[in-house]
Parts: C-alpha cells; structure tokens; sequence
C-alpha cells in the first residue's frame, strides 16, 4: 500500500490502530540522520541530504475524521514552513484496521 502526502509518497506504511499512529516511510524503514517536531505534533524523518524518509502522525485516523484531511508542516532551514496535506479518501486504506 501507498500514500501520498504532498509530493512524497510513502510505500511502507503501518498503521497502529490502538495508539492511532500512522507510521510512513519510503522504502524499508532505516534510522534517521535527523527527526524534526512538526508544529502539529507529528514526526519527520530526515536523511543525511535532508530529505524526507518518514513521517509518523499521531491521531491519524482521529484527525482525518475531524478535519477530513491531515497536514503535517515541515520546518525548513531558513525557509519558514512548507506543508503537506493528504485527504482522509487517500488515507481510509491505510487506516482501515
């Protein structure tokens, strides 16, 4: 299963349906050279070139009920915050549990 988020797509993708976290990473997962705090509580996993590898959004399934999406913003070196945005259609099959 994949997901889009923006313009990264995630093909390794767990959802925990207990702790309602959603957990996405590009390829197998690997260890972070650097994980930044989104400003809505969600991690970002970074490689050695900065670029996104993973995201782990917390109250996934609570917040694409709610807002009917969930965006995770993305604090850059210098350059304020971009965001990405998937829809709660993306995501339903990723958090069907």
């Amino acid at each position: 299963m994949t997901v889009r988020m923006g313009s990264h797509v995630f093909d390794d993708v767990v959802y925990d349906a207990v702790g309602d976290v959603l957990y996405m990473h590009k390829g197998k997962p690997v260890a972070a050279a650097r994980t930044l705090a989104s400003a809505e509580g969600h991690a970002v996993m970074l490689n050695d070139a900065g670029e996104i590898i993973g995201i782990t959004v917390v109250n996934a399934k609570w917040l694409a009920e709610r807002d009917g999406r969930i965006t995770v913003s993305i604090p850059e070196s210098g350059a304020g915050l971009a965001s990405l945005e998937t829809s709660a259609e993306d995501l339903a099959p990723a958090l069907a549990a």
